[in-house]
């Protein structure tokens, strides 16, 4: 039977503002200001998502597909999420205490995410919007959001707004220690629980869209 789509995470949509024209010309990204601008809440000083992200008009746009981790860890069943453990961050799949199977592939997606935006010149604090499929863990009757967003935590939004100080972040169980990538950039998301993902032991697929900062696009 197949489990009912459930939002986890409501997001307002990526607004688009547009640039104001001169007659017979516009003004370009560089001109106007930075190509993009995540709208917070007002008295958070480190939300975990923006309400929504202004885009400003001619700025360039670049969209991931769909990302799942890779069957690195070669010592697990074929087609198991133990399978999709990222051995770099793990040594030899271990799993430190409390690291859920999504937090870790969570760790592997953004890591993969970043390297597909660093091949486009771009890097995670260009990222603007996200989209996040979640499928439930063998034996649980419900997607991990709560190993996702510790995962999330450890790429993105994890900056004090008000101080500009780094938030330490958790793995796990483990004391919360300074976070993989250190990144200001609090996108628009949403997160969605799914009862299946393209590959068999996926319990992670990210989509992202970039933006180019002005002056930089290709």
């Amino acid at each position: 039977m197949h489990r009912p789509i459930t939002v986890a995470t409501a997001t307002l949509a990526a607004a688009v503002a547009l640039t104001a024209c001169s007659a017979g010309s516009a003004e370009s990204p560089a001109a106007a200001g930075p190509a993009s601008k995540p709208i917070l809440e007002a008295g958070q000083a480190n939300p975990m998502i923006a309400q929504g992200v202004l885009i400003a008009a001619g700025a360039t746009v670049y969209k991931t597909s769909g990302l799942g981790p890779a069957a690195v860890n070669k010592a697990a069943p074929e087609g198991s999420p133990e399978s999709f453990i990222d051995t770099q961050q793990f040594a030899k799949a271990v799993l430190p205490p409390g690291v859920t199977i999504t937090e870790a592939q969570g760790i592997a997606v953004l890591t993969k995410i970043k390297e597909n935006l660093e091949a486009q010149g771009l890097a995670l604090d260009d990222v603007t919007t996200m989209r996040v499929f979640l499928d439930n863990a063998p034996g649980s009757d419900r997607a991990d959001y709560a190993g996702w967003n510790r995962a999330y935590r450890q790429f993105f939004a994890n900056t004090n707004l008000n101080t500009g100080d780094t938030e330490l972040v958790p793995l796990g169980t483990a004391a919360p220690a300074a976070p993989l990538v250190r990144n200001p950039a609090r996108p628009s998301r949403f997160t969605l629980e799914v009862a299946s993902l393209p590959v068999a032991g996926w319990l992670v697929e990210v989509e992202v869209d970039a933006v180019y900062p002005a002056g930089k696009a290709p």
